[in-house]
């Protein structure tokens, strides 16, 4: 009981230190859509502010991480949850922190990997904990000081594509065909340990996008026929026909959890939001919606009444991001998109309310 007192005490006065510029700002709840350039010279947070109204996604500041990016073929590269964010910089082997003050959002210094750990591609944040993985080891660090916490996991290979974090249990997608268990602590720390699930052949090629409903994982086997599979906290799988033809037209690659039982995928050769429906033991693909592009990453709002999805514009004028709301039965309605700004491809998004 002690430490886990000394834990929570830290975190508070931890927190305060850095949300308290935001308390003392402008409090009103714009939303802001939050990527990174991935730039290997020079890593930036991009923040747009969304206006239904007047349908514009207005570029509001960008910020230098203090990192360098790099990272391909991965989602989750960029989290917020309430007033702070993470932004991994690959090629820095260091991942940023994010304040969100007003309209603006500012870098509030960065922490180092684990030991011998490197490559961030993805972080979660969950409660006081950040979870990341790399190259070679996924690890969970205190948040948002950033010092490890809890055991270090090596990596059988270094394709990783996301890291995801559920109530007992977190997860990490291997784009060489596997998804590995890594049990939490009682603290919520990852425990040390891991162990691959054993995927059906109809959902194991290419696994890449992942999210939790509850300490369910859903996942997307990009390149199978079945391109959405559930796996619960015992390893069972229940794979979910995607949309035909399977890959390589369509593939839902980077995914994230809707309100109830509703689930959006971003299907890059298809150019699309793919839309399931499941409950925790199977589903059914729903209907795609077109994007004027490739998707790289999506994510919903917090209060899962909007979505954002980065893409590479087919017409090449670089990446952009597109904001749609969702109404009461899941179906999207396109709000903006936003001007190209002179990047050729975003990484990671996140939305901050």
């Amino acid at each position: 009981m002690k430490t886990h007192l000394s834990r929570v005490s830290r975190f508070v006065s931890i927190l305060l230190l850095f949300i308290a510029p935001a308390l003392a700002a402008d409090r009103q709840h714009d939303i802001l859509v939050v990527t990174s350039t991935n730039d290997p010279a020079g890593n930036a947070a991009v923040v747009f502010k969304l206006n239904p109204a007047s349908a514009v996604l207005n570029l509001i500041n960008t910020q230098p991480t203090g990192g360098n990016g790099g990272a391909s073929g991965n989602a989750g590269a960029l989290q917020f949850d309430g007033p702070l964010g993470a932004v991994v910089n690959y090629g820095s082997n260091t991942v940023s922190r994010l304040v969100r003050e007003g309209d603006a959002v500012s870098v509030a210094g960065s922490f180092a990997l684990a030991s011998k750990c490197v490559q961030p591609v993805s972080v979660a944040l969950k409660d006081w904990q950040a979870f990341v993985v790399g190259s070679n080891c996924a690890e969970s660090h205190s948040w948002p000081d950033g010092k490890v916490d809890g055991g270090v996991v090596s990596l059988t290979d270094s394709s990783a594509a996301q890291i995801a974090v559920g109530q007992s249990w977190a997860a990490v997608t291997l784009k060489s065909g596997s998804v590995l268990q890594l049990p939490l602590s009682r603290e919520g720390a990852l425990s040390g340990s891991s162990s691959s699930v054993t995927l059906p052949s109809d959902a194991n090629n290419t696994p890449l996008g992942e999210a939790f409903w509850g300490d369910v994982l859903g996942f997307d086997p990009a390149h199978s026929p079945d391109s959405l599979a559930l796996i619960d906290a015992s390893g069972a799988v229940f794979p979910i026909l995607g949309p035909q033809p399977a890959y390589p037209s369509n593939a839902p690659c980077w995914l994230a959890k809707g309100a109830g039982n509703i689930w959006y995928s971003g299907n890059s050769p298809g150019q699309s939001i793919s839309i399931f429906f499941t409950d925790s033991h199977g589903g059914a693909f729903y209907k795609s919606v077109a994007l004027p592009g490739v998707p790289t990453d999506i994510t919903v709002s917090q209060d899962k009444k909007w979505l954002a999805v980065i893409f590479t514009a087919a017409d090449g004028s670089g990446a952009r991001v597109s904001a749609f709301s969702i109404d009461r039965y899941g179906d999207l309605t396109l709000a903006a998109t936003s001007a190209p700004i002179g990047v050729s491809a975003f990484s990671g998004v996140a939305i901050s309310q």
